[in-house]
């Protein structure tokens, strides 16, 4: 029986050149095939229709252990790396995600290897093997996993949430797995888990699966491919998991619950069980409330609470993974005085939603966002392969193949009535309140049984929703005006040294030929960040332009104009992307804004607030977070200990950063870059206007900068042979991870370096993750990889582990490093062709949008390399590259005692290894290596890398 290739009228963005085809295979697998010429980077993705929701009674977790035991072998390729070795060899990358009703897997490789890379993801759904071995090893992975979770408190809220909710609902299980769902309880009611997960896998039926497969060839060769590869999978006739209706009975709603969380920090969220918006899409009822709800412009609720000094953001919005059942929730981030006016704010919400009700529904306000929309689908920016596919694939699911590619991104149609029957579904009697703060240490008297996360329960009644909105703030809700940011002009431009105030590069968009623009403005400020007191007064100046900015800016947000402004090492920096058309509109307000700065009392004291308990949350974050912290604290000249700049952040008054404001500005450069839709003179002109607001008013603050105070931060250098060691204890102690990143510097910025180093992280990066992570299971983060900072180059290997020390994970790294030796000094020179083709085809990949140009661009101006040929020198050296070279390379600089090895070990060590840190700190130290017990006095006896930046005036070229 032949394939069915469905000729359907796609409705797709007028900039789309890909070509698009419906293929339904003999055995009822979907597929969308998209042949795309000018992509260098093939991609798959499938959906399968199953997911946790799925998960046998008391096998918590067996949906997601298959997604992680499917990357294994199959039969046809019985090696268990042959999957995920063959993608990273040939530039890709792969993963995978279990959700409530399905399960993704998903790749992209280097183009021309696309069949073969097909070829074995195709054997995850046909005949993988799932050996014993193999499963008690994954088993371990999932368990390390889930400890990452347990102190995180995403996971954790989530969780309690699906806890307070109908038992007999599948939303209420436990859906990721550990070692006593996978190992230990099925034991003990004699069940064999690999027979389990075989008899789980004869779900994955033909019937259940989409797949989107993305390749250069034409749509008839990529269909006779998937037709081949394909056609195997077996349809089972299995029938779709039907998710009863909503998980929340009468007994869950009209609910307050008080959780104690991990970090610091208020959240409060207000919920409401809601009809999904996917079964009125064309309507778009959800889009509709959540702009006006989650709207922070003013008469806003954000505005409002945010004046007052209560909350710090908003979100608001419907969400859920299922077509049955979906919530619409509002949450933020709440100040101390916001957590004593919960009820306040609660009554503002609903205030806000008896406004929306009593004004109606506005036609103008749909036809509004309907346009915003239609505007963002046509001129939508192209992204990588990999995310396509798997934006896409979804969609198969949910809509008739003629809206795969547009989905529900273009309500249409207005419809009132819709709108308010979701209105009236967010009302007192409905609401479930979660409320997250460590005040109420103390005074809760429940546990949630999965991750212990302490929480208590009020009721909440309509009567007292009556109250608190009585009581609420008088000030004025109304709803938002007109949209002044909506682009008129779509149109694209004909494109055809400077003063000491500003440096200006200009680059049109050759490529894209999108109405967008990216702008970037670079405050270089050498008085930013010469003492903690100074980061963190230059760090709250920038926090509080954006909180004056947010309001104004929101309507441009909305409309696809998009502004940033945050900190660099030497100033901080704007960035404007999006439509050309409003674009100077936008800009001109942020720059009055930064020469009219003053600091508000209230907004300081929240922001302040604010950041104080960022900082101390410091402490709860992942262990390699904080070994990652540490490092950069070993290499980075000038960088302030969190703990100082905590210390003067607490000190800091609003009346002397005040002060320190113009002192700061006193002492400018601007670099500015301006790339896109637009023509060289009005790129000048832009220029001159930024210059005449910030230069050239009176009394302005601004002051131009001389040349010998362009300074730029450097990195320290190690010294070689010498292994250094900083061992420290994880600042949660209850956190029962390890972590250790070994650090190896090896050059600054030179071609010929850089594609050996590369060569080098390209060949053995799976390579190690296999060893570490899959063969001796050391930890669920694992990874090598590269890294550069400010122009010099290292390699570094992360492992983040409960089940043993840093110091013996650092052993391993070692381990593996010499074992690695021989597989170097043996590469077949067709392994070492095949891997530098590789190289070169990633390099050789072309920017999908804007964005991504302008990255490369900048990135070179913001490092001083300057090397705008980078990608065709280092290609041309890569083309001459010897083996004999490479492996020189390697000797020289990386194996465990190459001469030029110059490494540092930071280890963090957990509760559980208490034991181990005393003995390692007691130790004395092994021949050439230097142990780091001052990180400051280790800094101060180190010579420094040289920069690579110059400064106005003088570039350097070399």
């Amino acid at each position: 029986m032949a394939a069915a290739a469905g000729n359907v009228e796609f409705i797709r963005a007028r900039s789309d050149k890909r070509e698009y085809r419906r293929l339904l295979l003999p055995n009822a697998l979907e597929c969308l095939l998209i042949s795309d010429a000018d992509t260098d980077k093939a991609a798959a993705c499938m959906e399968v229709g199953v997911g946790s929701f799925s998960d046998p009674e008391g096998l918590e977790g067996l949906a997601h252990f298959l997604e992680h035991m499917l990357f294994y072998a199959s039969e046809k390729y019985p090696g268990e790396q042959d999957y995920t070795k063959y993608i990273s060899e040939h530039g890709g990358s792969s993963n995978a995600f279990t959700s409530s009703e399905t399960t993704n897997f998903y790749f992209d490789v280097n183009a021309d290897n696309f069949e073969e890379a097909l070829d074995r993801f195709a054997q995850f759904f046909i005949k993988p093997l799932m050996s014993q071995d193999a499963v008690l090893r994954e088993i371990k992975a999932v368990d390390s996993e889930h400890k990452k979770n347990l102190l995180s408190d995403g996971w954790r809220m989530h969780q309690l949430q699906k806890h307070l909710a109908s038992k007999d609902h599948p939303y209420h299980k436990f859906s990721t797995g550990s070692w006593e769902t996978l190992e230990t309880k099925p034991k003990e009611r004699g069940l064999d888990i690999r027979l389990e997960l075989l008899k789980f896998y004869e779900n994955y039926s033909a019937n259940l699966m989409h797949l989107v497969v993305y390749g250069k060839e034409s749509l008839d060769c990529i269909q006779s491919l998937v037709e081949s590869l394909f056609s195997h999978v077996k349809n089972m006739d299995q029938r779709s998991f039907k998710c009863p209706s909503q998980p929340l009975s009468a007994e869950h709603l009209q609910l307050l619950v008080k959780a104690i969380p991990i970090i610091e920090g208020d959240y409060l969220k207000i919920s409401w069980p809601v009809t999904p918006n996917i079964q009125f899409y064309k309507e778009g009822p959800c889009r509709y409330l959540s702009h006006l709800i989650g709207h922070e412009g003013e008469g806003s609720i954000f505005h409002i609470i945010k004046e007052l000094g209560w909350a710090m953001d908003l979100v608001a919005g419907a969400g859920s993974d299922s077509n049955e059942y979906s919530f619409f929730s509002v949450g933020m981030r709440l100040t101390d005085a916001g957590h004593d006016h919960m009820e306040d704010i609660i009554g503002m919400v609903f205030k806000y939603i008896h406004l929306l009700k009593e004004d109606g529904i506005h036609e103008w306000i749909f036809d509004e966002l309907a346009s915003i929309n239609e505007t963002e689908f046509h001129y939508q920016d192209k992204v990588h392969p990999i995310s396509y596919v798997t934006a896409t694939v979804s969609s198969m699911r949910l809509f008739p193949p003629e809206e795969w590619l547009v989905g529900e991104s273009l309500p249409s149609k207005y419809a009132p009535n819709r709108i308010n029957m979701i209105l009236d579904e967010l009302s007192p009697e409905r609401v479930r309140i979660l409320c997250e703060s460590k005040k109420f240490e103390g005074s809760t008297n429940c546990a949630e049984p999965w991750y212990n996360t302490s929480y208590s329960i009020e009721n909440v009644t309509p009567y007292m929703i009556k109250q608190w909105i009585q009581k609420a703030p008088t000030e004025k809700l109304y709803l938002p005006k007109p949209n002044i940011f909506v682009p008129k002009d779509l149109s694209l431009k004909e494109v055809p040294d400077k003063t000491p105030l500003s440096r200006l590069w200009y680059k049109p968009d050759m490529l894209f030929f999108t109405p967008k623009v990216y702008i970037i403005i670079d405050f270089h400020c050498p008085l930013s960040s010469h003492s903690p007191e100074a980061a963190v007064s230059t760090s709250l100046f920038v926090d509080l332009l954006v909180d004056y900015l947010n309001a104004y800016a929101y309507d441009a947000q909305i409309a696809g104009l998009f502004f940033s402004i945050y900190l660099t090492s030497t100033g901080f920096q704007v960035s404007v992307g999006g439509y050309n058309d409003k674009m100077r509109v936008l800009l001109h307000a942020i720059m009055k804004q930064i020469v009219n700065f003053v600091v508000k009392p209230n907004r300081f004291s929240a922001l302040k607030e604010t950041s104080v308990k960022d900082y101390q949350n410091f402490n709860f974050s992942q262990p390699y977070s904080q070994a990652s912290y540490y490092l950069s604290l070993i290499l980075e000249e000038k960088k302030w200990p969190l703990v100082e700049k905590l210390q003067a952040l607490s000190k800091l008054e609003s009346d002397s950063l005040a002060k320190f404001v113009p002192h700061l500005l006193s002492k400018t450069y601007l670099e500015c870059y301006v790339q896109g839709n637009i023509e060289p003179g009005e790129a000048e002109s832009i220029v001159q206007e930024i210059e005449d607001t910030i230069f050239n008013t009176p009394n302005s603050v601004f002051k131009p900068m001389s040349p010998s105070q362009y300074l730029v931060k450097r990195v320290i250098m190690l010294e070689k042979e010498i292994k250094c060691c900083y061992q420290i204890e994880g600042l949660n102690q209850k956190n029962e991870n390890s972590s250790v990143v070994q650090y190896i510097q090896v050059h600054h910025d030179d071609a010929l370096s850089n594609i050996k180093l590369e060569l080098f992280s390209l060949i053995s990066s799976q390579p190690a993750f296999n060893q570490l992570r899959t063969v001796e299971q050391l930890g669920y983060i694992t990874y090598l990889s590269l890294r550069s900072d400010r122009g010099v180059w290292a390699l570094e290997v992360v492992i983040q582990s409960t089940v043993k020390d840093p110091s013996y994970l650092d052993s391993r790294i070692d381990e593996f490093f010499k074992t690695f030796e021989s597989k170097i000094h043996e590469l077949s020179d067709k392994d070492f062709k095949r891997n530098v083709k590789s190289l070169i085809d990633s390099k050789l990949e072309k920017f999908n949008n804007l964005w991504e140009e302008s990255g490369f661009y900048w990135g070179e101006i913001e490092a001083g390399t300057l090397k705008f040929d980078r990608v065709e020198s280092e290609v041309a050296l890569l083309r001459e590259l010897k083996k004999e070279e490479f492996i020189e390379f390697f000797d020289e600089y990386i194996k465990v005692d190459a001469p030029q090895r110059r490494t540092v070990s930071v280890q963090v060590f957990s509760g559980n290894h208490l034991a181990e840190f005393k003995k390692a700190i007691a130790e004395a130290d092994p021949p050439k290596t230097c142990r780091i017990t001052d990180i400051f006095g280790f800094k101060r006896s180190r010579p420094l890398h040289r920069s690579l930046k110059g400064g106005p005036g003088l570039i350097t070229m070399d």
